[in-house]
């Protein structure tokens, strides 16, 4: 296991004042105001920490035998851990390390992922069968005080973005490592507070949950007719009419494949002649909504900071994700007004330029979203196990027969005219976001003390930690 070394002294040698100035964070570094009876403490005074097991990816079996144990990904990392769709590797590679078979109680973290899902938590709890996990998670078992309580307080955090901005980057991959994690700053309650704590979060957000559930449902069909309008659209059914009464048909309809009607990740702009104060806009992930296909936000950057090692785009460009999950949620955009026209964003957007004379941007916006396109795309990907993306390829040779540019536009018209029908289930959409807001914020007045759980009386709980200390 991996823990810290909290001085130049063995720790055996240590006082116990010692160890307790090691395990809390002094004053000037403590990230807000916290009760009296609570402590700040650092992660690697409460937890230890096992990284997860290497092999070859070759290694990996989709099917059970004696010699195999099941090998959670990052994939399975959920807000409920999903263990429907798992590998399964030869025992060899646990060279007998039981620190490495999953127990109960743990927190499984995913250290080496995406920007935007590094450091996203699953709790471990009912698990009945032997399993392990791989190289790109880490498990956190926790030594003193409510181990939900340590996982609920690590959700705040990636949700808060916090591990996004502290991992390192490689590729395309972000790593946090254990170093950045053992640091981390913890407020720390009386243990009966913690539970009373994890309590009132697993009561509201049940309630959230639930209503979750009923707009999801509600979605879900709204989702089918979706597809059932978008089908119409795509084999021609939807402009029958429009055909009939321009005197053409289907035979008007050109057979091809994708790069032969825009280009797929044109070349940069050439930015030599340009300085690299001038400020331009800048577009992550997080700033394209997977619900209302458009950017939502966008960022300014100075030209200097984003002209490298990011994907350039210009305005009525489409953003498609090629990373999952970002892909299959549907996150695809047309890029709108630039600021001083020229745009940079996220590594994991494929840009799409319409042949203007072929393809119209926002048929082809409609084309990408609809979820047979990204069910086809989903079963293309390739990659590491969690880091899966569609590749260029897909994009490039997929057949597609596409109407002339004026039937293009019918089909746009009568598209808008349909889906705006739709806009009170947008709002529906709208909610869920909601709820997802409502849970941040909640967590955010547990870890403040502000959820009416706290009882100012109780004993303190740096005296609780002194304590525990003094028996190591």
């Amino acid at each position: 296991m991996v823990r810290l070394k909290m001085a130049k002294k063995k720790q055996i040698e240590l006082t116990i004042e010692e160890k307790l100035q090691n395990a809390l964070v002094p004053k000037e570094e403590q990230p807000y105001k916290i009760p009296n009876n609570w402590c700040w403490i650092y992660m690697y005074s409460c937890s230890v920490f096992e990284r997860g097991v290497t092999f070859p990816a070759s290694a990996k079996k989709y099917n059970y035998n004696e010699a195999l144990i099941p090998c959670l990904r990052t994939a399975n990392i959920q807000d409920i851990l999903d263990v429907k769709d798992l590998i399964y590797i030869d025992k060899k590679y646990l060279k007998n390390n039981m620190d490495k078979i999953i127990r109960n109680q743990d927190i499984i973290l995913s250290s080496a992922n995406s920007k935007e899902l590094v450091g996203k938590t699953s709790y471990i709890e009912n698990i009945k069968n032997k399993m392990t996990f791989g190289g790109f998670n880490l498990v956190i078992r926790n030594l003193i005080g409510n181990s939900k309580y340590i996982f609920y307080y690590l959700r705040f955090l990636f949700f808060m973005g916090v591990f996004r901005k502290k991992a390192s980057q490689t590729t395309n991959i972000a790593n946090i490592n254990t170093k950045i994690l053992s640091k981390e700053c913890i407020p720390f309650p009386p243990i009966s507070e913690q539970q009373r704590i994890v309590n009132r979060i697993e009561s509201l957000f049940a309630k959230l949950d639930r209503a979750k559930e009923l707009i999801e449902n509600t979605l879900a069909q709204w989702e089918q007719n979706k597809m059932a309008i978008l089908h119409k659209a795509f084999t021609g059914e939807l402009t029958a009419k429009w055909r009939k009464e321009n005197n053409i048909d289907l035979s008007s309809w050109e057979n091809g494949i994708l790069m032969d009607f825009c280009k797929i990740n044109p070349k940069k702009i050439n930015t030599k002649e340009f300085d690299d104060d001038m400020i331009v806009s800048f577009i992550p992930m997080p700033c394209v909504s997977d619900i209302w296909g458009k950017i939502v936000k966008k960022e300014l950057r100075k030209l200097g900071e984003v002209k490298k090692g990011y994907t350039n785009f210009c305005e009525g460009d489409v953003l498609f994700a090629k990373i999952t999950p970002c892909m299959e949620n549907g996150k695809s955009a047309i890029v709108d007004k630039l600021e001083n026209d020229i745009g940079f964003g996220s590594t994991e957007f494929y840009v799409l330029r319409c042949d203007e004379n072929k393809l119209n941007n926002k048929y082809l916006h409609y084309f990408v979203r609809q979820k047979t396109f990204r069910d086809e795309a989903k079963g293309e990907m390739t990659g590491a196990v969690g880091q899966q993306r569609v590749p260029k390829t897909f994009l490039e040779n997929y057949k597609m027969k596409v109407p002339t540019i004026e039937e293009q536009q019918e089909i746009v018209n009568i598209l808008d005219k349909l889906l705006a029908k739709y806009n009170k289930i947008k709002n529906l959409e709208q909610q869920l976001e909601k709820i997802e807001l409502l849970k941040k914020a909640i967590l955010a007045k547990a870890f403040r003390g502000e959820l009416g759980t706290n009882n100012p009386d109780e004993e303190s709980a740096e005296n609780l930690l002194k304590e525990i200390l003094a028996e190591k």
